[in-house]
Parts: C-alpha cells; sequence; structure tokens
C-alpha cells in the first residue's frame, strides 16, 4: 500500500473513531427481534442516533408508537427511545445513513440440518448496494467459521470498496438471554473480531462505548467458533444429563436428586439439568453449523451429532412415558384430555422459538389425544412443527387443571410451582421437577 493510500485509510478509521467517540455516528440495527432490538435500546440510552431496520412493517410501527412486542423488554424504555434518538423503518435505502451496521438476522436450519444463510445473504447484499466508504458492519448471526469472510467480504469487495481502506469489517457474536435478570446486553462481555485490524478497531471502538467489556479476538473466525463453542457445549452436557435421566429412571434412582447431590461439590462439577428436549434460538440449532462445516474439512463432529441424537429424543420419551403413566390408570391416550404446561421455550419468557411443547403436542395429537396447553406468557399458538396448531392458552386454576386425564409440564413457569394449582389434578407427569412433593395428585417424574 502506497503512503498516500494509508494516509487516507488511517484518516478513514479516524474519522469513524471520532464519530462514535463523539456520539454523532449514526447506527443501524438490522433484524429487530430479541437480539437487535436491545441493541437499539441500548445504543440509544448511549448517546446515539438509532435506526432500527426490520422487514416486519407491524413491528416498526409498534416501535415507533412506543409499543414492546417482547415481554421481557418493558414499554416504558421502548417509548423513551423512540421519542428519543431511536426511529424503526423498512426502507433499507436508509443504510446509507448509518455509519455502522449491526446485523441480527436468523440463521435457521434447513430440512436437513444444513446451515440456512438465505437472510444473511439478502442482507449483504441489501447493504452492497448501500455501502459507502465510512462503514463498519458487524455480523452478529450466529454461523459456522468463514461466513464472515465468504460471504460477506465478497459482496461488499465487489462494490470496488476495500475493506480496511474505505470500510470495515466484523463478527461480534450475540449472547443474548431473554429474561435474564443478572445479565443482560450492557453487562455480558462482548466478543469481537475484524477482518483486519483496522476493522478490529472500529468493532471494539462501537462496543465499547455501549458495553462494559470487551473481549478482541484475533479474526471473525475466532469469534464464530467461540459462539458455536458456548452453546455446543451446554448442548452436550444436557444431552448427558437427559442421558443420565432415562438411565436412572430404569434402575428407579431419581435423576433430580442425584443432580442435587452431585452438586455439592465446589469444583469439577457443574449442574445441568433434564427436560422435554431443547428449545430456544441457539442450543437445538448452533451446533450444527458446526458438524455441517466440519464436514467440508473431512473431519466430523461426533458428540454434537450424538448429542443432537439424544436431545431431540427427548419429547418422543416425555410422550411414551406419559402413555405409560395414564394407562396405569386405566384409560387410553386416544380421547385422553391432556393439558401441557408451558409454551415458551424457558421459564418466564414469552419467547416460544423451538419450543418442545410444540412436538410434544403434535405427538400426543398423533396418539389420539385432545391436547390443551396453559401459557400466561404465550395466549395463542398459532405455528407448531408439522401444522397450525390454532389453540389458545387455557386458564392457569386448579379448576381448569382438573378438567384433565394428564397435566405434562414441560416449562417450568414459577406460576407452575404452586400445589394449590394440582389439588384437583388426576395424575401429572413433570419432567422439570417443578410439583411440590404432596401436591395431591400422582405425579410422575419424566
Amino acid at each position: 500500500m502506497s503512503t498516500t493510500a494509508t494516509t487516507t485509510a488511517t484518516s478513514t478509521l479516524d474519522a469513524l473513531l471520532q464519530s462514535i467517540e463523539t456520539r454523532t455516528a449514526t447506527i443501524g440495527i438490522i433484524g429487530l427481534g430479541y437480539v437487535g432490538l436491545p441493541l437499539v435500546l441500548l445504543f440509544e440510552e448511549g448517546g446515539f442516533k438509532t435506526l432500527g431496520f426490520d422487514v416486519d412493517a407491524e413491528k416498526t410501527e409498534k416501535l415507533n408508537r412506543g409499543e414492546s412486542y417482547i415481554r421481557h423488554i418493558g414499554v416504558d424504555r421502548i417509548a423513551q427511545a423512540f421519542r428519543g434518538r431511536a426511529k424503526a423503518t423498512t426502507d433499507f435505502s436508509r443504510i446509507a445513513e448509518c455509519d455502522a451496521l449491526i446485523v441480527c438476522v436468523p440463521t435457521p436450519l434447513g430440512a436437513h440440518r444444513e446451515p440456512d444463510l438465505k437472510y444473511i445473504r439478502i442482507t449483504a447484499e441489501t447493504i452492497s448496494q448501500s455501502l459507502r466508504k465510512g462503514q463498519l458492519v458487524v455480523l452478529e448471526s450466529t454461523t459456522y467459521p468463514g461466513t464472515t469472510r465468504e460471504e460477506l467480504l465478497p459482496r461488499f469487495e465487489a462494490t470496488g470498496l476495500h475493506c480496511g481502506d474505505d470500510y470495515f469489517l466484523a463478527f461480534s457474536p450475540e449472547r443474548e438471554d431473554p429474561g435474564n435478570e443478572k445479565f443482560n446486553t450492557k453487562n455480558i462481555p462482548k466478543v469481537v473480531g475484524g477482518i483486519d485490524a483496522g476493522s478490529s478497531r472500529a468493532a471494539e471502538a462501537l462496543y465499547g462505548s455501549i458495553i462494559d467489556h470487551v473481549v478482541p479476538v484475533s479474526s471473525p473466525e475466532v469469534a464464530e467458533s467461540s459462539k458455536l463453542l458456548e452453546n455446543i457445549f451446554r448442548a452436550v452436557n444436557i444431552a448427558l444429563v437427559n442421558e443420565m435421566k432415562v438411565v436412572f429412571e430404569r434402575m428407579g434412582i431419581n435423576v433430580w436428586e442425584v443432580i442435587e447431590a452431585a452438586k455439592t461439590k465446589p469444583f469439577g462439577f457443574m449442574p445441568f439439568y433434564p427436560g422435554p428436549g431443547l428449545g430456544g434460538h441457539c442450543i437445538p440449532l448452533d451446533p450444527f453449523y458446526l458438524t455441517w462445516k466440519a464436514a467440508e474439512y473431512g473431519t466430523w463432529a461426533r458428540f454434537i451429532e450424538l448429542a443432537g441424537e439424544i436431545n431431540t429424543s427427548m419429547p418422543r420419551y416425555v410422550v411414551d412415558r406419559s402413555v405409560e403413566a395414564i394407562n396405569r390408570t386405566g384409560k387410553s391416550i386416544v380421547g385422553a384430555r391432556v393439558l401441557v404446561l408451558g409454551l415458551s421455550y424457558k421459564p418466564d419468557i414469552d419467547d416460544d422459538r423451538e419450543s418442545p411443547s410444540f412436538e410434544l403436542i403434535e405427538m400426543l395429537q398423533e396418539r389420539g389425544a385432545v391436547v390443551a396447553y396453559c401459557d400466561p406468557f404465550v395466549p395463542h399458538a398459532r405455528r407448531g412443527r408439522k401444522h397450525d396448531l390454532g389453540l389458545s392458552t387455557v386458564p392457569c386454576t386448579a379448576e381448569e387443571f382438573a378438567g384433565y386425564d394428564l397435566i405434562l409440564v414441560s416449562t417450568p413457569h414459577a406460576a407452575f410451582k404452586d400445589a394449590a394449582l394440582y389439588s384437583r389434578a388426576k395424575l401429572v407427569v413433570d419432567t422439570r421437577n417443578i410439583v411440590p412433593e404432596g401436591a395431591g395428585p400422582v405425579v410422575v417424574r419424566a
């Protein structure tokens, strides 16, 4: 690089860093879901003009009216932000107004557990149409190592602009945990890895302006891999404890008591808990991004595949236990009235993405049961794994619970821990160990 080119690149980076430091930079967040919306709020609260982009006009209109569509994000906080420096829009031509762009779009799996990058690719093409000198683009969507370099970089370079000289590109994995009262976007350390040194500096400065601790790494590939390792660690350990649940059940041993005993060890053990399957936007999906990429290099991630096999088998195991339990009462599952407790994938939030409850409901319906659900956080079950469930929640009362042949606990909402709810219940299959002992009914821990 010539001296002139080096000076130009330095001045471009310095101008971006200065705009971030002085809060004169405009920040664009693409994708206003559980990851993107908290970032919009945090940047606005940090003094930045912020634009939130989404293809869903209903979302952008709600935000601009000061309304929330994510339960754990308070309406007062949203109203204050969108009366201030934040605006939401479906007009992606406004990308050109932004000095920094953060991409928070979904990365689902395809029908055969292969990575589906269509949203990343569409977004990259859209950005490339407006990409200008001095912009920083950061991908946050969870994906396999190499995505930032292989999917975004070539599309941006095709514009004639050059990364590190004219614009900057990095990856920073999202670490959102909806409903976590201790950790939030601001105090969860932020890993960042840039394509080059200038991109790393720009990304560190951007996140350092609003987040307590930024962790720089040497490349986007390291940052992409760190997110996958975090989720693979959880998936494998959850699979282990799910397998132990099945083994100990055959032995007549209470797995929950075993876990409580094991976790008294002050070192070398971390408790994980069994359940009816995996849910959420990360753990059920992300590990398979690595297995797919690993195959490209002629290696096989066998732990991940085995963990996936165990975890995806849990809904069927729970349904089988439920059928056995109701048979022991002298009833058939055909025509039995079954109430599934919880549709969200974790307690006390309204996020039902990839929730195993959908599979439980559909499997029970396939066995001939008449199924309803109760979830104070999710009033309507419009989508299922295979078909539109078309269900709405029933009341969370002891009177309602008394009308079912079987109650199946799927999500451990705090509201479901009230022993009085089960005082007139006939039979409970508890996959989360939350129904108090002596609550009244026959309780099967599954």
